[in-house]
């Protein structure tokens, strides 16, 4: 089954569950700001997908950070992903075991199920 881990009121995460919904796919759904982001979902997600193309800089939350703060390295970018998972890009959607695919564009489905 594919996982969508999405922000429930995104308005890109909307089109992806329309995109999914309209091709009839079976999905969870795990929203990462009432279900939360754990250590252990954070290091499976950064397994599958490299940590320069999860943070999200065009975000409110990136914006409100501290000069300090986006200036990170990989530590200090786990710790800020787990205080704001806000930041993480989305719709994440897990296909498989090894793959996750960031964002969703318009036909970015059309080769599922």
């Amino acid at each position: 089954m594919l996982t969508l881990y999405i922000i429930d009121n995104c308005d890109t995460c909307c089109k992806a569950r329309k995109a999914l919904d309209e091709k009839a796919l079976l999905y969870k759904t795990h929203d990462l700001r009432k279900d939360g982001l754990s250590a252990a979902l954070l290091e499976h997600i950064l397994h599958r997908v490299p940590l320069v193309e999860v943070i999200n800089k065009r975000s409110k939350t990136w914006r409100e950070l501290s000069d300090e703060e986006k200036d990170y390295d990989a530590n200090s970018a786990r710790q800020l992903l787990m205080k704001h998972p806000t930041l993480l890009k989305r719709p994440l959607l897990e296909v498989d075991d090894s793959t996750i695919l960031v964002g969703y564009r318009e036909g970015d489905y059309d080769k599922l199920g």
